[in-house]
């Protein structure tokens, strides 16, 4: 067995208040694509009450990120509070689609990518000094992948035909052709690059 890696510079609080913020937008874009298909989910009142949960759920996470956003000299915590401009095609194309492919793109993508966002910064966080910042990521993280988890579910409760089966698959792919083009690399969000 190999010593131990070495550790991996900590991010500093510019990097940190980006990612934070990046969260708390990503959330808060959730927050209405959630509200919004749950309203027109009315035919499905069992998808409706779960989009309606997950719409709650994600508006909670915009405003813990944004609690957890640090104070920064010279800076309007407001302004860090930004998708990336990696995500807004992603998030505009994700819009354009049929309910089954806003779904689809929604719990086939999104929050796979950004579980392994969240699950990347919580590797990589200090123990020591960003402890309210693990103890949020948890919290997210379990939300999150207990939401990717049901909504796969109903997104497989939807597919009924071949051809809804290929609208949901080409969905996916058009979002991660998308996002792969982006240089994003694993994850939604782009972890910073080192300073040096």
């Amino acid at each position: 067995m190999s010593a131990e890696a070495p550790e991996r510079p900590l991010l500093d609080l510019r990097q940190a208040a980006s990612l934070l913020g990046a969260y708390c937008a990503i959330e808060r874009r959730l927050f209405e694509l959630t509200g919004a298909l749950a309203a027109e989910a009315e035919s499905e009142p069992s998808a409706r009450v779960a989009l309606d949960a997950w719409s709650a759920e994600h508006a909670w996470h915009a405003e813990l990120w944004a609690d957890r956003l640090p104070v920064l000299s010279g800076v309007d915590a407001r302004t860090l509070v930004e998708v990336p401009a990696s995500l807004e095609g992603v998030f505009d194309k994700l819009l354009s689609g049929t309910q089954l492919e806003q779904l689809a793109g929604l719990f086939r993508l999104v929050l796979p990518r950004l579980v392994t966002s969240y699950s990347t910064h919580l590797e990589l966080a200090s123990k020591v000094s960003e402890g309210p910042t693990r103890r949020a990521l948890r919290l997210v993280l379990r939300d999150e992948t207990e939401a990717w988890v049901a909504g796969e579910a109903l997104v497989e409760g939807l597919l009924g035909s071949p051809e809804e089966v290929a609208s949901a698959g080409r969905a996916v792919v058009a979002l991660e052709s998308l996002l792969t083009g982006t240089g994003t690399g694993p994850g939604l969000v782009p972890w910073p690059a080192r300073r040096g």
